[in-house]
């Protein structure tokens, strides 16, 4: 029963935006009918995974196909259910914040271009978390790929965005011919196309190791691990913000799927497995949120950021290979935990700070983070959404981001305790990496808010803002209850967490993965309770202390100056220099400045760019030094059938000889 609610959701989110092709372009009528129809396909597939959560029989659908090995066959568990949740709310809640933010009346030329992939992204990849044959996981990834691509392209017009979608492109099918022969060995393994756990005698050593290190390339491109991140960042500023809320928060945990899925199909994973996970995702998260620091643009610093959380999720996958590996049930339960609840976390906060972004743009036309200011006052409900997000997202209580890095950061510091185990003494590492990333994110969005929401306007735009309509501020609204009930209530995410861990490792006993067994989930609700009360008390003395007192208002204070302005505010770049020079030699961070100032100086010009090192000095000199070296094989092709029966010729001599 659950896997045909949710084939018969991703079935009316897949044909969602057609309808809209039938209406004119010129009336709203098609964007209603298109979000009527996937808010329908997103219910049926939460309600699928609710049946499937309350206890009901999960059973396997399967229909042959006459493609060789191929197969429809799909099945839910625990670790497709968890996912499924993202894959259907977030969506849903951008088609409703899409009514205002994207009006077909407004963007005449593709808006029915955007709702038609809109909705075919989401449908793609519940068939993915379905799926249990390898190829019918390729086709709903590659149709993922390709809606996704269409979706980042919206405005095509725009060189910029060409450049972007091409670079998505190319990264995005770089990853499909990995994982190809990541398919094709685990094929040589099992026998056949269908992905199931490997018995010991299946796989040899060697041959898991492949399997690893393709799923690490394969999967981590598309979840943006560095270094394999170098599409994402452009991607996500270039895409309207309701579509960068999907890629951010459900796109880039397919990745993290495909190797959950993949490590749970391995038996007996070595140490070294685990450990290079926590290489890889303290890395990415620490320098992540470092080039978050040195960015202007709001939507690319935001991008930034899911590197960081990615990180921080494969952090927690590392923890729990590691505890695998030693026979530590305690990690296995509190990194793989810490890393899936981490998903639906950042799933949450992060849509919701892309949605508050969107806001912002959308009033202001400019994602330049040093031309806004003074919002708070214009959009007081977006700042306060968007603020909301930023709590969350740096892992403060009593929010839902705290509670996924809480149990990470417990299962570290199991790695020292040498009563209950076998101990890992280099995980350690990770805990004081996971403090700093948290520290670096709390420094990164003090200026983001301060510099957007704060202060006085910057720019006229910013002078002219508006709020928000209804239709945005109440998907943010959604998001924002959402974080507060995982936040405050993280016992009521237990037993999902449960069940997918099951599904992951199955060899350990029932009894010994529970949740609640292993973290203090009552007293996480206990102490965020008696935080936001405490909160609330003092909101309430402070209001009621300001009424009795007269409050006049004035400008931001300017230092004693006379007549202060704008531009005597911290910018992005100011605020953020300290950090951006302790990075400098991983971020290369660029200036241009006056060589020197005369004593009574002109005009001058100050300005300071952050450029991704990876894709600027590596991945983009190599393109084009590939580019030049194909173009000597010009000189092959001289349109003669003569020439090429030489080729010919000499091609079977030489293969003559060889022999």
């Amino acid at each position: 029963m659950s896997e045909e609610l949710v084939l018969v959701g991703l079935a009316a989110c897949a044909v969602s935006g057609v309808p809209g092709l039938l209406c004119a372009r010129s009336t709203c009528a098609g964007q209603w009918i298109s979000a009527l129809i996937l808010l329908i396909g997103c219910g049926l597939g939460l309600a699928g995974v609710g049946v499937f959560w309350s206890g009901a029989n999960s059973e396997e659908l399967l229909w042959r196909w006459a493609i060789p090995g191929g197969e429809f066959r799909v099945r839910m568990d625990g670790l497709s259910a968890l996912f499924l949740v993202p894959v259907f709310l977030i969506p849903a809640l951008g088609s409703i914040y899409g009514l205002s933010y994207w009006k077909q009346t407004e963007h005449r030329e593709n808006g029915r271009k955007l709702r038609l992939f809109y909705g075919l992204l989401p449908a793609s990849m519940a068939l993915m978390l379905l799926a249990r044959n390898s190829l019918l996981f390729l086709v709903g990834w590659e149709v993922m790929a390709l809606a996704n691509f269409f979706l980042v392209t919206t405005e095509d017009r725009d060189p910029q965005v060409r450049r972007t979608g091409w670079l998505y492109l190319g990264a995005t099918h770089f990853s499909t011919l990995i994982l190809f022969a990541l398919f094709a060995l685990l094929a040589s393994a099992s026998g056949s196309f269908q992905l199931r756990p490997l018995h010991e005698n299946e796989i040899s050593r060697h041959l898991a190791a492949a399997v690893f290190v393709l799923c690490a390339a394969g999967f981590g491109l598309k979840a943006g691990l560095m270094p394999l991140h170098v599409w994402l960042p452009g991607a996500h500023a270039m895409a309207p913000s309701h579509v960068s809320a999907m890629m951010s928060g459900v796109v880039l945990k397919m990745g993290i799927y495909g190797i959950v899925r993949v490590t749970s199909l391995l038996p007996n994973p070595p140490l070294a497995w685990g450990g290079s996970l926590l290489v890889l995702g303290a890395v990415s998260g620490v320098l992540g949120v470092a080039y978050a620091i040195g960015q202007h643009d709001l939507k690319r610093l935001l991008a930034y950021h899911s590197i960081e959380n990615i990180g921080i999720i494969v952090m927690g996958l590392g923890l729990a290979l590691a505890g695998r590996s030693l026979g530590r049930v305690d990690w296995v339960v509190l990194g793989l935990a810490g890393g899936l609840l981490h998903v639906w976390n950042h799933a949450l906060f992060k849509a919701l700070l892309f949605l508050g972004a969107g806001s912002v743009i959308h009033a202001t036309h400019t994602r330049d983070i040093d031309h806004l200011g003074g919002l708070a006052k214009r959009m007081p409900r977006t700042a306060i959404c968007f603020l909301m997000g930023a709590v969350a997202i740096c892992g403060l209580p009593p929010l839902n981001g705290f509670v996924s890095e809480f149990l990470v950061y417990l299962g570290l510091f199991r790695t020292l305790d040498p009563k209950a185990g076998p101990t890992l003494v280099g995980a350690a590492f990770a805990a004081p990496a996971l403090a700093l990333i948290g520290a670096l994110a709390v420094a990164c969005f003090v200026k983001v808010f301060g510099v957007i929401f704060l202060g006085t306007p910057r720019s006229q735009q910013a002078a002219e803002a508006r709020e928000a309509d209804w239709s945005m501020i109440g998907a943010m609204g959604v998001l924002v209850a959402c974080c507060l009930v995982i936040g405050l209530v993280p016992g009521l995410a237990a037993p999902m967490l449960t069940r997918a861990i099951e599904a992951w490792a199955p060899e350990l006993p029932a009894s010994d993965v529970q949740l609640t067994t292993h973290a203090p989930v009552g007293w996480i609700s206990a102490m965020g309770l008696l935080l936001l009360a405490i909160t609330a008390v003092a909101s309430l003395w402070l209001r009621s202390r300001l009424s009795r007192e007269t409050v006049s208002v004035g400008p931001t204070w300017g230092c004693g100056y006379a007549m202060p302005t704008a531009r005597m505010q911290y910018t992005s770049s100011s605020f953020g220099q300290m950090l951006v020079g302790l990075f400098a030699w991983a971020l290369r961070p660029h200036r241009q400045q006056p060589a020197d100032l005369p004593l009574f100086p002109g005009a001058a010009s100050f300005h300071s760019d952050v450029p991704d090192v990876v894709l600027e000095e590596g991945v983009l000199p190599a393109i084009r030094w590939i580019s030049w070296l194909c173009g000597w094989f010009r000189v092959l092709q001289q349109g003669s059938i003569q020439a090429y029966l030489l080729y010919i010729f000499l091609t079977l001599l030489v293969l003559l000889f060889w022999r």
